[in-house]
Formats: C-alpha cells, sequence, structure tokens
C-alpha cells in the first residue's frame, strides 16, 4: 500500500459511518469498544488520533499524556493546523489527571480556540466518538417523533456526564441541553441566545466561553 506523504493533511475523504484511526489505537480498549458498531480504518502517520467525515478531527489526549507534562501541547497545535479541519480534543479527566486539567483547558479552549470534551475512561470516549460519527450519518428530518427518539437516545450517561462537566451546567441543567441540543456538535456551535433560552443568561454565557475563544 502506497504511504501517504508525513503533510498532516491526513485522509482525503472519510466515508460516512467510518473513522480512519492512528495506528497506535490499535488493540486499545477505544477501538475495541468502536468495532463492531462503526467502521474503523487504521494508517500510520497521523497526526489527529482519529479522522471522521465531514473533515472533522479528534485528538486524544490521555491520563499518561497529562500527568507526563506539556508534551502534548505540540501535538495539538499540530492538529489544529491540519488542512481545514476541525479539531475536537478530548481528555480524560481523572482523579489523577484532574489537577492538570485546568492547564490544558486553558491552553485548548482559550489559545488554540479548540473544542475540548472531558471523558472518564477510553470506554467513556468511544461512546463520545461514535456519537459524533453517528450524528454525521443522519439526515436531517422533519418528522418529530424521530426528533425526540434521537433527543432521548442521546441521553445516555456517558454523554450527559460529559455535559455536566461544563462549567455552570451540572446534572440539572445538562439534560435540558442536551434536549434542545442533541448533540455536542450543535451545543458548541450555539449562540449565547439559544442557550440562555435553556439556561439562562449567565449559564449560557459560560458555556458559549467554553466552547469558544473569547475575543
Amino acid at each position: 500500500m502506497e504511504k501517504k506523504p508525513p503533510d498532516d493533511t491526513g485522509p482525503v475523504h472519510v466515508p460516512l459511518g467510518h473513522i480512519v484511526a492512528n495506528e497506535k489505537w490499535r488493540g486499545s480498549q477505544l477501538a475495541q469498544e468502536m468495532q463492531g458498531k462503526i467502521k474503523l480504518i487504521f494508517e500510520d502517520g497521523l497526526t489527529p488520533d482519529f479522522y471522521l467525515s465531514n473533515r472533522c478531527c479528534v485528538l486524544y489526549v490521555t491520563e499518561a499524556d497529562l500527568v507526563a507534562g506539556n508534551g502534548y501541547r505540540k501535538r495539538l497545535v499540530r492538529g489544529r493546523n491540519s488542512g481545514n479541519l476541525q479539531g475536537i480534543v478530548v481528555v480524560e479527566k481523572t482523579r489523577m489527571s484532574e489537577q492538570y486539567f485546568p492547564a490544558l483547558q486553558k491552553f485548548t479552549v482559550l489559545d488554540l480556540g479548540m473544542v475540548l470534551l472531558p471523558v472518564a475512561s477510553q470506554m467513556e470516549a468511544s461512546c463520545l466518538v461514535i456519537q459524533l460519527v453517528q450524528e454525521q450519518t443522519k439526515e436531517p428530518s422533519k418528522n418529530p417523533l424521530l426528533r425526540k427518539k434521537r433527543a432521548l437516545l442521546l441521553s445516555e450517561p456517558s454523554l450527559l456526564r460529559t455535559v455536566q462537566q461544563i462549567p455552570g451546567v451540572g446534572k440539572v441543567k445538562a439534560p435540558l441541553l442536551l434536549q434542545k441540543f442533541p448533540s455536542i456538535q450543535q451545543l458548541s456551535n450555539a449562540s449565547i441566545r439559544e442557550l440562555e433560552q435553556v439556561v439562562g443568561q449567565a449559564v449560557a454565557k459560560q458555556i458559549h466561553a467554553f466552547f469558544t475563544q473569547p475575543r
């Protein structure tokens, strides 16, 4: 198989329902949890960890990466600069890595202007990545029953816990947000005006600041 030049642009086209994964994830718990639910293809020499369709990529920061220091920063910068990709950073926020999380959050959200999604484990991360892939494969529907069903499917515990970790949200507001914005991508792209209809102005500003780079 012909090797791609190391130009950091990644795969030219990723079909809907597929993920192109960095070879280093082969055999990991994260990859095993995804297999059978979506189609996974492994490639060498990728900067981001996972490429999705719609020119979206995921950079994964493990607990070990956080504890080891700031070495992950160079990879995040390269990922952000990889062509015209939308970069999403997923990080393992555990008891061991929690003290290092604020520095990562500041660097990712404020300095790089990227979306940051904390997870508790690789199993939770796999649910999140699968959710992102499934969201891209769905066609818009005007059927309110389908919309309702989709909102219910998205209120699974792993996604709820992720949204609960956004400042000001918590256990009460997270389900309300997911009913209105039934995917992480929709929530991250929502305006303050749209958010304040669900959670009020103060929390809406916190959520918007969490996902976007302030000017």
